[in-house]
Protein backbone atom coordinates (compact mmCIF):
# COMPACT_ATOMS: atom_id res chain seq x y z
CA UNK A 1 0.00 0.00 0.00
CA UNK A 2 1.12 3.28 -1.06
CA UNK A 3 -0.01 6.90 -0.17
CA UNK A 4 -0.19 10.24 -1.99
CA UNK A 5 -1.00 13.18 -0.77
CA UNK A 6 -1.75 16.67 -2.39
CA UNK A 7 -1.71 19.92 -0.01
CA UNK A 8 -3.85 22.86 -1.48
CA UNK A 9 -4.12 25.97 0.68
CA UNK A 10 -7.40 27.96 0.94
CA UNK A 11 -8.94 31.21 3.22
CA UNK A 12 -12.08 31.46 3.94
CA UNK A 13 -14.53 32.92 6.99
CA UNK A 14 -16.63 31.69 8.94
CA UNK A 15 -18.58 32.20 12.47
CA UNK A 16 -19.46 29.26 14.66
CA UNK A 17 -22.90 30.03 15.67
CA UNK A 18 -26.24 27.71 16.71
CA UNK A 19 -29.12 29.29 15.64
CA UNK A 20 -31.15 27.43 18.44
CA UNK A 21 -29.38 29.35 21.23
CA UNK A 22 -28.99 33.20 22.20
CA UNK A 23 -26.45 35.22 21.29
CA UNK A 24 -24.98 34.50 24.90
CA UNK A 25 -24.99 30.90 24.78
CA UNK A 26 -23.01 31.10 21.44
CA UNK A 27 -20.99 33.37 23.05
CA UNK A 28 -20.17 31.06 25.99
CA UNK A 29 -19.59 28.04 23.53
CA UNK A 30 -18.03 29.83 20.97
CA UNK A 31 -16.10 32.41 22.21
CA UNK A 32 -14.61 35.36 19.64
CA UNK A 33 -15.06 32.62 17.19
CA UNK A 34 -19.05 33.36 17.42
CA UNK A 35 -18.70 37.32 16.01
CA UNK A 36 -21.46 38.23 14.22
CA UNK A 37 -19.11 40.05 11.71
CA UNK A 38 -17.30 36.84 11.04
CA UNK A 39 -13.73 35.59 11.47
CA UNK A 40 -11.14 33.89 8.97
CA UNK A 41 -8.25 31.68 8.35
CA UNK A 42 -5.80 30.56 6.20
CA UNK A 43 -6.26 26.91 5.54
CA UNK A 44 -4.34 24.11 4.65
CA UNK A 45 -5.84 21.05 3.49
CA UNK A 46 -4.14 17.39 3.08
CA UNK A 47 -5.95 15.08 0.60
CA UNK A 48 -4.28 11.24 0.95
CA UNK A 49 -5.51 8.79 -1.21
CA UNK A 50 -4.07 5.21 -0.90
CA UNK A 51 -3.93 2.00 -3.17
CA UNK A 52 -1.51 0.00 -5.44
CA UNK A 53 1.07 1.49 -7.92
CA UNK A 54 -0.11 0.81 -11.68
CA UNK A 55 2.58 -0.91 -13.19
CA UNK A 56 1.75 0.80 -16.58
CA UNK A 57 2.37 4.36 -15.72
CA UNK A 58 3.91 3.79 -11.94
CA UNK A 59 1.23 6.16 -10.65
CA UNK A 60 -0.83 5.37 -7.62
CA UNK A 61 -2.82 8.52 -9.14
CA UNK A 62 -1.34 11.18 -10.99
CA UNK A 63 -1.31 14.18 -8.90
CA UNK A 64 -2.64 16.67 -11.43
CA UNK A 65 -5.68 14.87 -12.14
CA UNK A 66 -6.07 14.59 -7.86
CA UNK A 67 -5.15 18.85 -7.79
CA UNK A 68 -7.76 18.98 -10.27
CA UNK A 69 -10.45 17.16 -8.48
CA UNK A 70 -9.63 19.44 -5.51
CA UNK A 71 -9.52 22.36 -6.93
CA UNK A 72 -12.96 21.73 -8.81
CA UNK A 73 -14.50 19.86 -5.93
CA UNK A 74 -13.52 21.93 -2.87
CA UNK A 75 -11.39 25.00 -3.58
CA UNK A 76 -13.65 26.82 -6.17
CA UNK A 77 -16.69 26.43 -3.06
CA UNK A 78 -14.26 27.93 -0.43
CA UNK A 79 -11.68 29.72 -1.26
CA UNK A 80 -12.31 33.36 -0.19
CA UNK A 81 -16.11 32.30 0.61
CA UNK A 82 -17.96 33.06 3.99
CA UNK A 83 -18.32 29.09 4.86
CA UNK A 84 -21.62 29.69 6.19
CA UNK A 85 -23.48 31.71 3.64
CA UNK A 86 -21.34 30.26 0.68
CA UNK A 87 -20.48 26.76 0.57
CA UNK A 88 -23.30 24.47 -0.47
CA UNK A 89 -21.85 21.36 1.31
CA UNK A 90 -21.83 23.13 4.59
CA UNK A 91 -25.59 24.11 4.33
CA UNK A 92 -27.22 23.51 7.68
CA UNK A 93 -24.16 22.51 9.76
CA UNK A 94 -21.65 24.77 12.16
CA UNK A 95 -18.75 25.32 9.94
CA UNK A 96 -15.92 24.39 12.94
CA UNK A 97 -13.02 23.01 11.51
CA UNK A 98 -14.34 19.34 12.18
CA UNK A 99 -17.47 19.63 10.01
CA UNK A 100 -15.47 21.42 7.10
CA UNK A 101 -12.80 18.26 7.23
CA UNK A 102 -15.95 15.65 7.14
CA UNK A 103 -18.03 17.87 4.41
CA UNK A 104 -14.77 17.95 1.96
CA UNK A 105 -14.69 13.83 2.62
CA UNK A 106 -17.88 13.96 1.46
CA UNK A 107 -17.19 15.75 -1.82
CA UNK A 108 -13.77 13.89 -2.55
CA UNK A 109 -14.90 10.36 -1.81
CA UNK A 110 -16.68 9.30 -4.90
CA UNK A 111 -14.52 11.09 -6.78
CA UNK A 112 -11.21 9.48 -7.00
CA UNK A 113 -10.37 7.87 -10.09
CA UNK A 114 -7.65 5.44 -8.94
CA UNK A 115 -7.27 4.45 -5.35
CA UNK A 116 -8.88 5.12 -2.60
CA UNK A 117 -9.50 8.37 -0.40
CA UNK A 118 -7.75 7.39 2.63
CA UNK A 119 -8.04 10.88 4.93
CA UNK A 120 -8.96 14.53 4.54
CA UNK A 121 -6.19 16.30 6.76
CA UNK A 122 -7.57 20.06 7.56
CA UNK A 123 -5.02 22.82 9.54
CA UNK A 124 -7.09 25.62 10.74
CA UNK A 125 -4.48 27.22 12.20
CA UNK A 126 -0.70 26.22 13.00
CA UNK A 127 -1.15 24.86 16.00
CA UNK A 128 -4.41 23.25 15.10
CA UNK A 129 -6.16 20.31 12.54
CA UNK A 130 -8.39 17.63 11.93
CA UNK A 131 -8.20 14.34 10.17
CA UNK A 132 -10.77 12.18 8.77
CA UNK A 133 -10.89 8.86 7.42
CA UNK A 134 -14.14 8.23 7.28
CA UNK A 135 -17.07 6.18 8.88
Amino acid sequence: MIYATRRATFNAAHRLFNPNLSDEENIDIFGKCSNPNWHGHNYVLEVVVAGEVDPNTGFLIDLKILRDIINKNILEKVDHKNLNLETDFLKGVIPTAENITIGIWNELVNKIPTGKLYSVKLYETENNYFEYKGA
